[in-house]
């Protein structure tokens, strides 16, 4: 099989041939959501084309603007969605239209309902958009060329939908990509200006690229289908309620709608717009921490990146939206957003803007913030894990209890132990009392002292500060904003009756010894969240231990 070169037929993956089926087959009573899916991708490729350009602008000298067009021809029963985007490779073509995502895929299927109407609103969210056109075609050609590329690099792909699909070379003078759809003889009324208008304006409207229609299909002047400008640059007022609806789920892929949504604008000091929804329902990955996750970021209403997870906390990782800075370099990455202090900023305002919304749900409707507790409450609560050890002490005390840190002096708990179990443990620590002094030597100045826990029952150790001093979190946060603290040292505490403890009690001292007294106070280290100043030695340092506890027993013939 050739793989560059002439003409070839490949065989869909497995997933894919289940999803066409479903869509030639199911999906009839909803299919006009092609139209909105094709759009979506022309939108997306214009969009990368833009970023990509920033660094290269040689990308956008070979065609005019950015724009999507559609042409149809009722007679022969054709609609043809082109963009003038980034376009594709042979092999990007083969990859993207010939699979998919297994484990999104199979998430997919899961979802569906049976219900029309509810499945077709499913496809976006899982990335399967392109072949709802087997909805309404029995036959799909898509021609391509990637920006930047010779015209004879074009590749045209073409399936009847059938389990396989062809792919070969051709000469595409103009970069992008065309899809053109063959019409079923029951989808002909697709193949007509005021139908097609009409569902650009209700599916496409916000796209911010113009979306260009003939009227008559043949060789007349393009008009504008859509308005074409980005929906949260335009004035709230001049805004309904159907229309911000509709513009989350293009941005979030969520069928349903959502919970609310704040669109606001700042100017002054640092200028940027941002616009907000809560979902009505949490998505399938909500627990996956490293799912990708963010807002969509543009620079001036320039598309940089679509997961943008630097403007909200992880336990904010819902919300979805879009941000546009007007102070941000166009040419910004992930790692500059990371170390930007006016990112930081912007952070901070759209999670009081956020927290603010979900007040205001409480507050004048119960019902719905009810509804979202269901759905993110266990989420928000990692804020409090993570964020807000001031929390805490702002807050003082809980229902009539008052608030203790556990990693803060002492607990109190003697009264909760029997007393034979508290003696028991007295004695075993004060003949430990030799092993703290021994381990306080070892770590120096890194710890205020050594001694036995109360507060540990399978953990080996932890860091433990004096009553009114900050703790981790909070100093991370004064510190990143840029405050000067003094030097803070915890107490190693460590538990008596842990294995590893006991373990260290029979060492004598060496290089043994110095290893596993180190390892206990990096693992409180890291307990807390803290980070290791020489992660490279950490590491060392547990394959030591490993090797030596694994190393096979050499014994002695004639030996008892």
């Amino acid at each position: 099989m050739t793989t560059h070169a002439g003409t070839e037929t490949r065989g869909f993956q497995a997933e894919v041939k289940q999803l066409l089926k479903l869509m030639i087959h199911s999906l009839y009573s909803h299919r006009e959501i092609f139209l909105r899916e094709l759009i979506s991708n022309a939108s997306d490729a214009c969009d990368k084309l833009r970023f990509s350009s920033l660094a290269d602008p040689a990308l956008l000298a070979d065609a005019g603007q950015l724009e999507i067009r559609i042409d149809f021809d009722s007679k022969a029963r054709t609609i043809t969605v082109t963009d003038t985007g980034l376009g594709m490779t042979r092999d990007e073509a083969v990859e993207h239209l010939g699979t998919i995502a297994k484990s999104g895929t199979a998430e997919f299927f899961s979802r569906l309902t049976g219900d029309a109407q509810k499945d077709s609103q499913l496809i976006g969210q899982f990335g399967v958009g392109f072949y709802s056109s087997f909805i309404v075609a029995d036959r799909v050609e898509v021609r391509s060329r990637k920006a930047g590329q010779p015209a004879a690099t074009g590749v045209r792909w073409t399936s009847e939908g059938a389990g396989e699909f062809t792919v070969e070379d051709i000469e595409r003078a103009e970069r992008g990509t065309s899809v053109v759809l063959h019409l079923k003889e029951d989808a002909a009324e697709f193949a007509d200006a005021f139908r097609l208008r009409q569902l650009v304006r209700r599916y496409s409207d916000h796209i911010a690229f113009p979306v260009l229609l003939r009227p008559d299909g043949g060789q007349g002047e393009y008009d504008r289908a859509n308005q074409a400008q980005a929906l949260w640059t335009r004035q709230k007022q001049d805004l309904s309620d159907d229309e911000y609806r509709e513009f989350y789920r293009h941005v979030s892929h969520d069928p349903g709608e959502p919970l609310a949504w704040s669109h606001h604008r700042v100017e002054g000091r640092r200028e940027y717009t941002a616009l907000l929804y809560v979902p009505s329902a949490a998505p399938f990955d909500l627990y996956n921490r490293d799912a990708p996750r963010g807002l969509k970021l543009y620079v001036r209403r320039v598309f940089i990146l679509d997961d943008a997870e630097q403007f909200l906390p992880l336990y904010l990782r819902f919300v979805k939206g879009v941000v546009d800075s007007g102070d941000l370099p166009l040419n910004v990455s992930r790692e500059l957003l990371q170390q930007d202090r006016e990112v930081e900023a912007i952070r901070g305002a759209i999670t009081r803007r956020v927290l603010d919304l979900l007040a205001q749900l409480a507050e004048n409707e119960p019902d719905k913030y009810r509804k979202f507790w269901k759905e993110f409450g266990a989420v928000l609560k990692e804020g409090l894990a993570e964020d807000d050890e001031w929390m805490v002490g702002y807050l003082g005390e809980y229902e009539g209890k008052p608030l203790k840190d556990a990693a803060k002096g002492a607990l109190g708990l003697e009264a909760l132990v029997p007393e034979g179990e508290r003696k028991a443990a007295q004695l075993t620590a004060s003949a430990l009392e030799p092993l703290w002094q021994r381990i306080a030597g070892r770590l120096g100045d890194r710890v205020a002292g050594v001694r036995a826990s109360e507060r540990l029952t399978d953990s080996p150790s932890c860091l433990v500060r004096e009553e009114h001093d900050l703790g981790p979190q909070l100093r991370r946060l004064l510190e990143a904003a840029g405050q000067s603290l003094p030097p803070s040292r915890a107490w190693l505490e460590l538990n008596p009756s842990h294995p590893l403890v006991r373990r260290l009690d029979a060492l004598a001292d060496g290089d043994e010894f110095d290893d596993v007294a180190t390892l206990l106070h990096e693992q409180a280290v890291l307990a807390e969240g803290g980070q290791l100043s020489d992660p490279a030695a950490f590491v060392r340092r547990i394959n030591r231990l490993i090797g030596a506890a694994s190393a096979p027993r050499i014994v002695t013939p004639g030996a008892d």
